[in-house]
């Protein structure tokens, strides 16, 4: 009890960020829907295809930030406006996963671990030392010899599998959201991103199909 209790000391700048993300990125997927939202009401052809353009950027934007719930944003776009506006929430989810992925791309792991080691979070930071210290080529290898042989090694090498299904989950804002797995992925380097993109467009497209053809 008392060695769990250590360690939940030594990572509890890790843990409040964590619980600060959360809720941050819960009430910004609260507040784009309440601007959105009660705007619904009859009106004209010009001032829909204005308030879907701002509903675009914002979601673009929110739903590239780790810990929100862009899924179910784009969910509540979609029961709001129906098969019209699939292609708007289908492309916006795109973009958002896409512009997290190409910021963490070109954000340096050595920041990243400097983070991490201020979180406490060590063993973490350590990780990202060695993933940064290696061309992008190798990480793979690297990585498939640090995960336990089994479910782990299974799920990084279907790692394009695993992250269309993660990013379907619902609740993943727990784990990040689609913005934070993508970030994650960005980050370590184990993701092209032409195979990426093509993961994201399918994994993303189910929904908004579904809404565009109901």
């Amino acid at each position: 009890m008392r060695a769990v209790l250590t360690r939940l000391w030594r990572v509890r700048k890790a843990l409040i960020l964590y619980a600060g993300l959360l809720l941050m990125g819960l009430y910004l997927g609260d507040l784009l829907r309440d601007i959105v939202i009660p705007e619904v009401r009859p009106m004209n052809e010009p001032m829909m295809h204005r308030l879907i353009s701002l509903t675009l950027i914002l979601f673009v934007v929110t739903a590239a930030l780790p810990f929100v719930p862009g899924a179910e944003i784009g969910l509540a776009l979609l029961m709001v406006f129906g098969g019209k506006a699939a292609a708007v929430v289908y492309l916006s989810m795109i973009g958002a996963l896409t512009l997290s992925f190409s910021v963490a791309r070109v954000v340096p792991l050595s920041m990243l671990s400097s983070d991490l080691s201020w979180l406490g979070l060590r063993r973490a930071a350590r990780f990202a030392d060695e993933l940064d210290a290696l061309p992008r080529h190798e990480r793979l290898s690297h990585v498939l010899n640090k995960v336990p042989s089994g479910p782990g090694e299974m799920v990084v090498r279907n790692r394009y599998l695993a992250l269309a299904i993660a990013i379907n989950v619902p609740g993943n804002s727990l784990v990040g959201g689609g913005g934070g797995l993508a970030f994650v992925a960005g980050a370590s380097g184990l993701f092209s991103f032409p195979a990426f993109l093509l993961t994201i467009m399918l994994a993303v497209a189910p929904v908004p199909l579904f809404f565009a053809f109901s």
